[in-house]
């Protein structure tokens, strides 16, 4: 089987694996955490580019993740629209917050830039919790969940499932378009991007507006999977843990940090004994793939597979095609000579 023949058909493997585990997992909570990697996933898919392909330190996204979450609780909970309404408009509130974030920041080096996000997430953890007349301050909000057939948790699967296949396109598109390749240029050398016409500060505006939405639609999904929602929910740790999913996926890669989203938060529940050691595990993954993979899963994953791959190394002899060469010369007009007279000279003579 070729390459992408091969390729294709994992894809489609894992996309049928998928979309069957409600079926064939054991438990429903088993299809709980599924979702909520998926959750995760909407969010960290648009951090990726920010992170992983602009080279942004943005450690602060939980709190464009409380404003989604919030407003999903307020806009279907409190004003009573519907959550199917309700969920683009947190996508829209999102993306407004990355604007009014990104606007005065993106300017910042990369220290200063990481500050800014991270007293961004600190003001809203405040916010939610002085604004009690809106979010229910430290009591919190109940928060409503998606009509049928999305009440269920394999509804709530299927959905998040849908969003995520959905955001994970988008950012594959964007990786391997002209903008994916101008966002990188802006990771490496900010210089040279910028001296073969990159515009550095609209590249980095539009991909953080754009991880501002999935945030949104991240919380506004994370709402409704936990059902209730307070000012503890949304603590600065979570922000460091999607930054670390991507490190430790890999910069630049669309499969590393989505293998890292679904591992870190896989592993402290399903060993359920060692849930109180999360941030050890954490700090203790991050050391070992910065000290021995430092591109990450996602590159280790790439180099693994091609060594797997055959590839043949047989030397190919060049060797001109001279009768189509012959030809391309007979064919070309004669050069003209430049010792005979010109046509209107050649008239005029006796």
């Amino acid at each position: 089987m070729s390459h992408p023949s091969l390729r294709v058909g994992l894809t489609l493997l894992a996309v049928l694996a998928l979309a069957s585990l409600p079926a064939w997992s054991g438990d429903l909570y088993q299809v709980h955490l599924a979702s909520l990697i998926g959750a995760y996933w909407v969010l960290v898919a648009g951090l990726n580019l920010v992170v992983g392909f602009a080279g942004q330190l943005s450690i602060g996204h939980v709190g464009l993740l409380a404003v989604g979450a919030y407003g999903f609780a307020i806009l279907a909970g409190t004003v009573g629209l519907d959550p199917f309404l309700a969920l683009p408009l947190c996508g829209a509130l999102g993306g407004l917050g990355g604007l009014l974030l990104g606007l005065p920041s993106l300017r910042l080096p990369g220290f200063y830039f990481a500050m800014v996000t991270m007293a961004f997430a600190l003001i809203v953890g405040e916010l939610s919790l002085a604004w009690g007349g809106l979010t229910g301050g430290g009591t919190g909000l109940s928060v409503p969940g998606f009509p049928a057939p999305f009440d269920s948790p394999r509804g709530q699967y299927a959905l998040i499932l849908a969003l995520g296949a959905a955001v994970t396109a988008m950012t594959w598109s964007v990786a391997r378009s002209m903008w994916g390749r101008g966002l990188i240029a802006v990771r490496n050398s900010e210089v040279a991007a910028a001296s073969v016409g990159v515009n550095l500060f609209r590249a980095k505006l539009t991909v953080f507006v754009f991880s501002g939405v999935t945030a949104g639609v991240a919380g506004a999904l994370f709402a409704a999977l936990q059902t209730y929602i307070t000012p503890d929910t949304f603590v600065f740790d979570i922000g460091l843990f999607f930054f670390v999913c991507i490190i430790i996926g890999g910069r630049g890669s669309i499969l590393g940090p989505l293998i890292g989203t679904a591992m870190l938060t896989a592993l402290p529940e399903m060993v359920a004994p060692l849930a109180r050691l999360g941030n050890f595990f954490y700090g203790l993954a991050l050391l070992v793939v910065v000290l021995l993979v430092p591109d990450g899963i996602g590159r280790l994953v790439a180099t693994l597979a091609s060594r797997l791959r055959p590839e043949p190394h047989g030397s190919h002899e060049v060797r001109p095609d001279l009768a189509r060469l012959r030809r391309a010369l007979g064919a070309s007009p004669r050069e003209p000579d430049a010792t005979a007279p010109a046509p209107l000279a050649r008239e005029a003579l006796p």
